[in-house]
């Protein structure tokens, strides 16, 4: 029996064990606003251990203003505070509620939609659409210069820019034809590297991730790619490997399965949480899957300091700051 239960552990998945449970909304709540905000103090000056430092004079010694929740730097006089000049600058959101946020957002495995959001914090949707892309531009500075080398796996597919058919039999068209299609469609394009990072960008037309792969690829890697035609442009500054789809999903040990499992983690998060996605954003929501798909075996606690600290030292949104006063003016 004792054999059994440990082939049962063994072969557990680690996202049902409890060391991928971390972080919880009832210890959130239960800490209260001042665990919360000493939370995200840790997080944004981890080399003090929490204590503030001016982020003008880089000043250790600093007037604590409990009242307001800032801090008044003794050298320069500058007042600042745990999010000043952050991602997070002039947010309304209690840290409690912030942070209940950002455990949500990373406990949804395929993504979680605003609505939900507002429903669970109680939280205009308006607070929460824009919160959840703030997240999101924190997630791209993650891999902003990073570059792929070893062994990389490169696809695309289509999303949006759906054409619903005519009732009438007769009157239908062919949805494949340029001129019978909306303009709205676009395609995703990602890298991936075997057991490395996903970077993802959005183009009108897949042959466009051609110039994306040279920019992002080591020369010299090795690169799998489907039987299109536009993909043997990088025979020439990779080592190219190609698998007909046509014919078998891997040919001599190669295939692009990854970018494959990417691409069922996008659709599932627009079709099952999101529904339907601007082409304005959709390279924010694809950023956001690969995200999710690098960073699968960590536990949701860790996951969400991950975040925390990547929104710590991202500036004021130039998109998201001020987003819904801009659409009413």
């Amino acid at each position: 029996m004792n054999n059994d239960l440990e082939r049962v552990f063994m072969a557990q998945h680690f996202l049902l064990s409890t060391a991928a449970r971390t972080l919880s909304l009832k210890v959130i709540f239960a800490g209260g606003e001042h665990r919360a905000y000493r939370r995200f103090c840790a997080l944004r000056w981890p080399e003090t251990n929490g204590a503030p430092v001016c982020p003008r004079c880089r000043c250790l010694e600093v007037y604590d203003l409990k009242a307001r929740r800032r801090f008044k730097c003794a050298a320069c006089s500058h007042q600042f505070s745990a999010t000043s000049g952050t991602i997070f600058a002039s947010h309304k959101l209690s840290f409690v509620d912030l942070l209940g946020a950002i455990c949500l957002f990373v406990n949804a495995s395929k993504g979680l939609s605003a609505v939900q959001l507002s429903r669970d914090l109680n939280i205009q949707y308006k607070t929460a659409f824009v919160l959840m892309h703030k997240l999101r531009e924190a997630m791209a500075k993650e891999t902003a210069e990073t570059r792929l080398q070893g062994e990389v796996e490169i696809d695309g597919a289509y999303f949006g820019g759906h054409v619903r058919p005519a009732n009438i039999r007769t009157d239908r068209v062919d949805r494949r034809l340029l001129q019978n299609r909306t303009g709205k469609r676009s395609v995703i394009v990602v890298l991936r590297q075997r057991g490395g990072r996903t970077l993802t960008r959005a183009f009108l037309r897949e042959a466009e991730g051609v110039f994306f792969a040279q920019e992002r690829i080591e020369p010299g890697s090795s690169v799998s790619a489907d039987e299109v035609a536009h993909w043997d442009l990088l025979a020439g500054r990779f080592d190219l490997r190609r698998v007909n789809h046509s014919e078998a999903y891997s040919e001599n040990g190669v295939n692009t399965n990854l970018a494959e499992s990417y691409f069922s983690r996008l659709r599932r998060m627009i079709r099952g949480q999101h529904h339907a996605v601007s082409g304005k954003y959709l390279a924010s929501y694809a950023r956001h899957a690969a995200w999710l798909e690098d960073h699968s075996s960590e536990s949701n606690g860790a996951l969400a300091d991950r975040l925390i600290r990547a929104a710590l030292t991202v500036p004021v949104s130039r998109t998201w700051s001020g987003y819904w006063q801009r659409r009413a003016s």
